[in-house]
């Protein structure tokens, strides 16, 4: 049986914010989301996040969410903290296990654990790292032989040991019984005042239990967050893992230092992405799609050889095979492009249909809509769907002209092959095969003069 801990529950005080610390985000999501995936990789048998600071806010943000929650109050140090979620840990087998992880500690791989598991056999696993710099850190504290005798604390060591380079992560795994009785016995006697997870490795040697130990695949992994700085670093460092990972698939990056992936991405062959690009939720890039600069595409499918002109926002869209969205379009949530079909800069398309060959290539609204195939949509051209309360769907069937200018006042209908003339506002619908017009008689006025400015 596997429980896994994450330790939440600190304030993040050189954060600067009212957010609690695990809730700030890398790669568009919390913290605390990163560490809960890498755990739930592992299939463990309960979760139990220890909550203090912000506990309510920590708790709402992951509300329905198969978890369980034990509170910290006050914070007085990792063993303490674990302390409070022994009540909660499943138990059925002296083997059991319990997995130890930290909500601020976000990019650790779900790999790593697995190999810390598996290096724990019949006793205690700690996850450790060798340092050129280990200032700060708890020092691996070895015998002649290399067995790990205990973990000492940066501000607890003597010079001889603070020279050690092998340093503790935080991470450990121990069998769930041992660790239940190692926590009842260890105290605060030391320069902070708190009660050391830490201390259990001495307990444990003590018992004669092996101590093993794992190294991660990246050092990256076992970076901490503690302030903004290091967010925005381990923010660049796992954005430029994201490239280099798409980079070996085949994918060219204009710029790998100038991407953003806040979610999945699923790209084709022969992909192109241009600098500045955000990519959010669940997207597809097929074959030979090419992204143009500064574009936000979110939870959308691009077709094959399809093209994203600059500055492009891609919302909740499908964009078909060789069609060309933008530059300065937008697709919201329900919009749907055709294949060979153009959207051009500053039109927005929403909950519409754009059929195979049409075309709206400059400054349009298209909203609840269904637009036929090889149809001209006019400069200036708006769907007039929305009443004030109640929204209506504008249908236009194929090979439609629309000339620039024209509002189609929903619900309407555009019948196959008809031209509605520049400036026309349509309310009732408009024969297929005819020309359909609403402006008014030209005229001009001979001797008009234009007023003069008095004095």
């Amino acid at each position: 049986m596997l429980n896994i801990i994450i330790l939440a529950a600190g304030l993040g005080k050189r954060m600067q914010s009212d957010l609690p610390k695990v809730l700030h985000p890398i790669a568009g999501q919390p913290m605390l989301s990163h560490v809960l995936g890498a755990a739930r990789a592992l299939n463990p048998d309960r979760v139990v996040v220890v909550v203090g600071h912000g506990a309510d806010r920590v708790q709402a943000a992951y509300a329905g969410q198969d978890l369980t929650f034990a509170l910290q109050q006050p914070q007085q140090g990792t063993g303490h903290a674990v302390m409070q979620a022994l009540p909660h840990l499943l138990e059925g087998d002296p083997d059991d296990t319990c997995l130890v992880l930290y909500g601020d500690v976000p990019l650790v791989q779900s790999a790593t654990l697995q190999a810390l598991l598996q290096a724990r056999g019949d006793g205690l696993a700690l996850l450790t790292e060798t340092l050129d710099d280990p200032s700060g850190y708890g020092r691996i504290v070895r015998d002649a032989q290399g067995r790990v005798q205990r973990i000492v604390e940066h501000k607890d060591a003597s010079d001889a040991e603070r020279a050690i380079a092998e340093v503790n992560t935080g991470i450990l795994a121990a069998p769930t019984a041992a660790l239940r009785r190692w926590l009842g016995r260890i105290d605060n006697h030391n320069a902070q005042g708190e009660y050391y997870l830490t201390d259990i490795v001495g307990l444990a040697v003590g018992e004669h239990v092996p101590v093993a130990h794992a190294q991660p695949a990246a050092h990256w992994e076992t970076l901490g967050v503690n302030s903004r700085v290091q967010q925005a670093q381990l923010e660049r460092i796992w954005q430029g893992e994201q490239a280099r990972l798409l980079l070996e698939q085949g994918v060219t990056l204009a710029d790998p230092a100038r991407f953003d992936l806040r979610g999945e991405l699923s790209c084709g062959r022969d992909v192109f992405i241009d600098v500045g690009c955000v990519f959010e939720g669940r997207v597809r890039l097929a074959d030979g799609v090419r992204v143009g600069p500064h574009c936000v595409i979110r939870d959308a499918d691009i077709g094959a050889g399809a093209a994203l002109d600059a500055y492009s926002h891609v919302e909740g869209a499908l964009v078909g095979d060789s069609a060309r969205i933008g530059p300065y379009a937008r697709l919201r949530p329900g919009a749907d492009v055709g294949p060979d079909a153009h959207v051009g800069n500053f039109v927005e398309l929403k909950k519409t249909r754009l059929g195979r060959g049409s075309k709206a290539n400059h400054l349009a609204y298209l909203g609840d809509a269904v637009i036929g195939e090889r149809v001209n949509v006019g400069a200036g051209t708006i769907t007039c769907n929305y009443d004030g309360v109640n929204k209506f769907q504008t249908i236009i069937e194929d090979d439609v002209f629309i000339g620039s200018d024209t509002q189609l006042v929903a619900p309407v209908k555009v019948g196959q092959g008809a031209t509605l003339g520049a400036g026309t506002t349509l309310t009732r619908d408009a024969p297929a095969g005819e020309l359909t017009l609403s402006r008014p008689r030209q005229q001009t006025v001979q001797g008009w003069k234009r007023p003069a400015r008095k004095g």
